[in-house]
């Protein structure tokens, strides 16, 4: 299980954040799992787990299509 405040790059540019109670509460958010751009800007969430997050952050930013030759 990855520490709280760990990243995970899934796909180039978003990521799974946790943020703790300490700091939802000097950002106005809920205490959660974030996708986030690398500026650290918010996505989406907050998501109960961190497999949540990354199945929205999949839904969001799906794997390029193989092209067929």
């Amino acid at each position: 299980m990855p520490t709280p405040h760990s990243l995970r790059n899934l796909h180039a540019n978003s990521f799974a954040r946790h943020v703790k109670t300490e700091e939802s509460l000097r950002l106005g958010v809920v205490s959660g799992w974030y996708s986030t751009k690398v500026s650290g800007t918010f996505v989406t969430g907050p998501h109960t787990t961190q497999e949540d997050c990354l199945s929205k952050i999949a839904e969001l930013n799906p794997a390029p299509a193989k092209k067929k030759f």
